[in-house]
């Protein structure tokens, strides 16, 4: 069925998901399964270019993305952003996009308001009868829209929070057909919130140091159809952070970035050649799916079949740099790591940004470490323009 093995490419583009809706798994590798993974992409031109590392860089337009208490440190009074990724270029995909549009108002000293829209465009995709005859043509698209409020609770130390609705629409309500079944579908909606945490200091005269925390889509799961088998978990995570900036002089400044990551979703059970592999909650298919999202979340410490040493290969590091010249131009570098049972994603990023006035524009571009020929991710650019006032000094 071409529509579905084509979704299927996509999510495990994004995520590296090796099981199938069955819950065959189809190698040797235990990766975590979630719907909607584009709501863990990057999605900005800034934190990608530095490996992705973002809990605790410095606060910008696009913090409701790494950590939405940062907005409440903001410099600026008010901005807006537009960040454009093509998406999965090496597969030769011409259609498919990812676009990111964020705004930020400054209510007070202590207080900010934000928003950001994520739309992800597949393109058109062919979905077939079992004969390979074409039914229809469809648009699967997602997106999510988010608010967030940031308070300063000290001079130094802030939380923030947001809500998300969330609409995932792969398939446009058509039947789908596999090995005789029919399955009527429909667009999946949720709602999600977010949490974080940020703090920041100056610790010595020129230097500064902070550290940041947010857990992101905790919310309902997704159902694509009104078979409870096939609801999926949302990506909720858990980021953790810091940073070190030395701004060395007048004119010349650096920081170096350091993140953790963790998916807050338990570890699906399996079959392979046969024989099943259970997971320390769930013996099945029909117990996982009988798992709730804020249990999930709870049970992803301590689920994963192999103990601590596989919970610990689903750490998921970014590291990252950034150098500042005047405060107009920015170049930036890092590198992303994610083991090879888990997913396998490791590849270095290189960026730069200009600023002139009060616009900016910022560009990163991805370089696959592993496999690079054959990388889906590999030549995976992003392309930002930034509108943002700021108070006069």
């Amino acid at each position: 069925m071409s529509v579905m093995v084509a979704l299927a490419a996509v999510a495990g583009a994004q995520s590296g998901s090796n099981t199938n809706w069955t819950g065959q798994n189809t190698d040797n590798k235990n990766y975590i399964s979630t719907g909607m993974p584009i709501l863990l992409i990057a999605p900005d031109a800034v934190s990608s270019g530095m490996g992705d590392a973002g809990a605790a860089s410095t606060p910008d337009l696009y913090s409701a993305h790494w950590n939405n208490a940062k907005f409440a440190f903001i410099d600026g009074t008010m901005g807006v952003g537009l960040t454009y990724t093509p998406w999965l270029r090496n597969l030769h995909v011409g259609d498919m996009n990812l676009f990111y549009l964020s705004g930020y108002y400054r209510i007070n000293k202590r207080s900010a308001a934000a928003a950001s829209l994520t739309y992800f465009t597949l393109g058109d995709i062919d979905n077939t009868d079992e004969d390979g005859q074409t039914l229809q043509t469809l648009h699967p698209n997602e997106f999510a829209f988010d608010v967030t409020y940031a308070l300063q609770l000290t001079d130094h130390l802030s939380l923030g929070a947001s809500g998300r609705f969330i609409r995932s629409d792969l398939t446009n309500g058509a039947i789908l057909s596999n090995s005789g079944e029919h399955t009527e579908t429909h667009a999946a909606n949720s709602i999600a919130a977010d949490l974080g945490v940020y703090y920041q200091t100056e610790v010595a005269k020129g230097q500064d140091i902070a550290f940041g925390a947010m857990m992101s889509n905790l919310g309902a799961k997704l159902s694509y159809s009104d078979d409870d088998n096939q609801n999926e978990f949302l990506p909720a995570n858990l980021r953790i952070g810091g940073r070190y900036t030395n701004r060395i002089d007048d004119y010349n400044k650096i920081s170096v970035l350091l993140d953790a990551n963790k998916l807050l979703v338990p570890t699906r059970p399996y079959t392979r050649d046969g024989v099943d592999y259970p997971t320390r909650y769930a013996n099945n298919l029909t117990e996982y799916n009988n798992i709730g999202p804020i249990a999930g979340a709870l049970q992803s410490f301590a689920d994963a079949p192999g103990g601590f040493s596989e919970e610990m290969q689903e750490v998921q590091l970014s590291v990252g740099a950034e150098y500042w010249y005047a405060e107009t131009f920015a170049a930036r570098a890092g590198y992303f790591f994610e083991h090879a049972n888990k997913g396998g994603r490791q590849y270095a990023t290189v960026g730069f940004g200009l600023r002139y006035n009060v616009i900016a524009f910022d560009l990163s571009y991805l370089i696959p470490t592993t496999k690079i020929s054959t990388s889906p991710l590999a030549n995976t650019i992003r392309i930002g323009l930034t509108l943002e006032l700021k108070p006069e000094k």
